[in-house]
């Protein structure tokens, strides 16, 4: 054979190589294509609220004039000369945020008392009055900054009501309130959360009049116009309120959920200030918008700082079962951290939080789950697609999950951990891209030769912590028990907390 021929001969096979490969990956493509993703059931989260689910544990700081006063709630008369932290640290603050594991911090510039925490041009009641670095500080930008520093996301709460200004109740007022808006969204980088409080109209100062003033709390702040203007300064900010439209309150100021706590809301039976507090904690099934719950509560009884408090902060152990009411019930928890007059968080709550620390890292590094063969009694489309397969839910990937057909809606999934383990935490997660899909579930453990169950639930969402004695165990299993489609289940883990 001279080389021409065997020239020939090479590109022979060089072409009927390329024409299989190209047959068998249009086979393959076709097939995958064949086994389409489930459709999503009921609303489902926007990317700003996949990112917010993402965070689950981030603080609050409220500090102002009220800390100077001993008050929860200011007036809105009081001199801005009280305000002068003697060693205002927003880095101690920030990194106590970061220390106890906490994502992000929000920041109450101004409260009821219409005392701002930055220099706004729209008021003379501010820090610029404020014997505090002589006039020139200004605390949210150094909170934020300080946020920037340590890697954690940076949000604002700004009160709509406003004891101090003169035109509270009036038309002018809301004008004022979007001015200063406008302000915190532009001056201050990224903000990931626009908190607005529902406490709205009452006896204040008002400019000197000393009076009551009452709003229509259905009309007066127009929220969609206001709502609007975050959409356009902040695209990416979840707002925060009784009606959402992206994160709603939990319903209490203990930072509970609900055992069953939805994702969803029906958000049109709700304002800002008016809201049913038992459907606020347990949410709307079905609902027709995606509004998960916030669950916030203080670190201390008060929500500033109050020195006859310092000997009742909350316990490690009193934050954990918060941790698993809130954050284990699909929700998120938002803690509160009050300054003290320092302009520093207090030794007493900086104990608590690193040993609540201690005991959440301790728990939560290692998955117990890891290496185990998982088998499911359906796979979607026979298992020949792995965007679905039941080993999806050990790969630490929220962006992946197991589904099975769509008339398989009561399937089961078993964790075969090979040797015994012993756990007392257990932690599941839906694929939140296709909507909350699971109504029910139980989790059982094999011993002496049978399946026995040890927790049940109703709602999942994006994380559900089921918390009991320890047990041990070399299988674990899944049942989904009631569901009116098929589930996506991204995540099913097993933990142990320390001694």
């Amino acid at each position: 054979m001279n080389s021409t021929q065997r020239f020939m001969r090479f590109l022979w096979f060089l072409v009927c190589g390329c024409v299989l490969t190209a047959i068998l990956m249009a086979h393959e493509t076709k097939s995958i294509r064949k086994i389409t993703p489930p459709v999503p059931y009921g609303p489902a989260p926007s990317p700003r609220q996949l990112r917010w689910h993402e965070m689950e544990f981030y603080g609050f700081i409220h500090f102002t004039i009220n800390t100077f006063t001993d008050r929860e709630w200011g007036y809105g008369d009081e001199d801005p000369a009280l305000f002068n932290p003697s060693e205002f640290d927003a880095e101690q603050i920030v990194r106590t945020a970061e220390d106890a594991g906490m994502k992000g911090l929000i920041l109450t510039a101004k409260h009821h008392d219409g005392f701002c925490l930055w220099p706004s041009k729209y008021t003379e009641h501010s820090v610029k009055h404020s014997p505090w670095k002589k006039g020139s500080g200004n605390m949210v930008k150094e909170i934020s900054d300080a946020c920037r520093k340590y890697g954690l996301r940076f949000g604002v709460y700004l009160s709509p009501w406003d004891r101090n200004h003169k035109d509270y109740g009036r038309a002018e007022y809301v004008t004022y309130f979007r001015r200063q808006l406008r302000e915190l969204l532009t001056g201050y980088g990224p903000i990931f959360e626009v908190f607005f409080d529902g406490a709205n109209g009452g006896d204040g100062f008002y400019g000197g009049a000393r009076e009551t003033r009452r709003i229509d709390r259905e009309t007066y702040y127009d929220w969609p116009t206001t709502w609007e203007l975050v959409r356009e300064l902040q695209p990416n900010a979840c707002l925060f309120s009784d009606a959402g439209p992206d994160v709603r309150w939990v319903g209490n100021e203990r930072g509970i959920a609900g055992e069953t706590c939805w994702a969803t809301l029906n958000r049109t039976d709700f304002v800002p200030g008016r809201a049913d507090q038992a459907r606020l904690n347990r949410g709307d099934r079905p609902g027709n918008y995606w509004v998960p719950a916030e669950c916030d509560v203080s670190i201390r009884p008060g929500w500033f700082y109050h020195a006859q408090e310092d000997e009742k902060v909350r316990t490690p152990q009193n934050l954990l079962d918060i941790f698993y009411a809130s954050v284990g019930r699909g929700a998120s928890l938002l803690l509160n951290l009050p300054p003290d007059r320092r302009g520093r968080i207090h030794e007493n709550d900086v104990k608590s939080l690193r040993e609540f620390r201690r005991i959440l890292y301790g728990t939560f590094a290692n998955d117990l789950a890891q290496g185990a063969k998982v088998s499911a009694s359906n796979v979607r489309g026979g298992g020949s697609d792995g965007r679905f397969l039941p080993r999806n839910v050990i790969d630490d990937k929220r962006e992946t999950y197991w589904a099975t057909d769509d008339g398989v809606r009561t399937p089961e999934l078993v964790l075969d951990l090979k040797r015994n383990v012993s756990f007392n935490v257990v932690r599941l997660r839906e694929y939140l891209p296709l909507g909350q899909r699971v109504d029910a579930f139980g989790i059982d453990i094999w011993r002496d030769g049978s399946w026995i169950e040890i927790a049940s639930g109703t709602s999942i969402g994006n994380c559900r912590l089921l918390r009991r004695q320890p047990v041990t165990t070399s299988k674990v299993r899944l049942r989904i028990t009631q569901a009116p489609v098929c589930p996506a289940i991204s995540e099913f883990a097993l933990f142990s907390e320390p001694k």
